[in-house]
């Protein structure tokens, strides 16, 4: 599974202290998901992240 952040992303950092293996935080100020897939315990702390999201940002990407 990936994810991607969208433009809704207010910069709040949840997601990045919940699954830093997953997302970080730009110069910009708004996170970004890592490129690659994600899978086991860093897959569930991911969709954590995801559903604390206070906007909604963080979407799951299947291919």
């Amino acid at each position: 599974m990936k994810f991607h952040v969208n433009s809704d992303c207010i910069g709040c950092g949840l997601c990045a202290n919940t699954c830093p293996e997953v997302f970080s935080m730009t110069d910009a100020g708004t996170a970004v998901a890592a490129p690659g897939d994600v899978d086991g315990l860093d897959e569930s702390a991911a969709k954590e992240a995801m559903q604390g999201c206070p906007v909604n940002a963080i979407e799951s990407v299947t291919e």
